[in-house]
């Protein structure tokens, strides 16, 4: 099986970025997600003297500084399962997996009966076993859908359980439930589908992938004259210095700012990989690609899996482009200096 048809890094774990941002920024200061503006990113102003790759990074440094200060709130609130779950989460989306752990175990203590809760920390515990599912994240896996037999992200883990041990009917049927309940024009649907093909294809199984991921024509809005496409890859000189299982983050980000505007999440056994950033994958909905004039798209391995740029990651970025800009090819070969 590709390895790109995993559907857990590629399709549920960063669609939360820049959500959990914004209700983090509001949840740590005032103790409600309720009271955080969405249409205003809980960032300070740069300082005009703010080097051009530190400005970019500010933004996601304050996103974590946000949860430290969550995190510190909650430990006068033990109780607060909302609280908890969004500092479990906000952890997962950071990449602080060590520390996202205690913390999904006690949202579920407080909320044994979230199914969402489950799927989130099984897919936990095997990101801090490089992907590896065990029994306890099985087992989670399994209560999230006798809970709720439709919750998405545990299907997609399920699904991907039953493809890499050669149930590739189990793996159609779960992602097939999915696949159903995505908008038939999104970027997401269309991934599934491919998933969903691959099994069939590996499974000799009928069905015809064609009329499957395209019954329903693209809307002009989310993928049409706007998107960004091309292929990433490694340059061979750094093979050596990553492993398979690292995390390649590709973006889209308005020229000369800081928050981006669309992004997925793929590993260095991925590469080199096709990529695609559309309006429906957007952050939120005052932040499209459509939008903008220019955008930068950008590519990085990072060992650790920190949304937050490192010093050892690998990037690169492209000039400015116009939206609609198609057969972009970035080649991953820049060292991220210390700073």
């Amino acid at each position: 099986m590709p390895e790109r048809a995993r559907p857990s890094p590629l399709l549920w774990l960063v669609l939360v970025t820049l959500v959990v941002a914004i209700a983090v920024g509001g949840y740590a200061f005032t103790g409600s997600p309720r009271l955080a503006g969405i249409g205003d990113p809980p960032v300070a102003p740069v300082e005009a003297s703010a080097p051009p790759d530190a400005e970019r990074e500010i933004g996601l440094a304050q996103i974590s500084a946000m949860v430290d200060k969550l995190a510190t709130r909650l430990k006068e609130k033990p109780d607060d399962v909302e609280g908890w779950t969004m500092l479990a989460r906000s952890y997962s989306v950071l990449g602080r997996i060590t520390e996202a752990l205690p913390a999904y175990r006690h949202a579920l203590e407080l909320s044994p009966q979230d199914a969402g809760l489950m799927a989130d920390y099984a897919d936990a515990l095997a990101s801090a076993r490089g992907g590896e599912q065990t029994d306890e994240s099985r087992a989670l896996i399994d209560r999230a859908l006798a809970i709720d037999p439709n919750q998405p992200k545990a299907l997609a883990l399920a699904g991907t359980i039953a493809f890499e041990r050669g149930d590739f009917a189990g793996a159609v049927s779960r992602w097939q439930k999915i696949a159903d309940a995505l908008p038939p024009d999104s970027e997401f649907h269309r991934q599934v589908m491919e998933n969903i093909d691959e099994a069939r294809r590996r499974g000799g199984l009928a069905g015809s992938p064609s009329s499957s991921s395209t019954s329903s024509p693209p809307s002009s809005s989310s993928s049409g004259a706007e998107a960004l496409s091309g292929v990433v890859s490694l340059d061979p000189a750094l093979a050596s210095r990553t492993s398979p299982t690292d995390t390649v983050f590709v973006l889209a980000r308005p020229e000369g700012a800081r928050m981006p505007l669309a992004v997925f999440r793929a590993t260095v056994k991925d590469l080199p990989l096709r990529f695609r950033l559309d309006d429906s994958m957007a952050m939120t909905p005052t932040m499209k690609i459509s939008d903008r004039k220019q955008v930068v798209v950008a590519a990085r391995v990072s060992k650790s899996g920190n949304a937050i740029t490192q010093p050892g990651d690998f990037a690169v970025e492209s000039a400015p482009v116009a939206p609609g800009t198609t057969g972009m090819s970035l080649v991953i070969s820049n060292v991220v200096p210390a700073r």
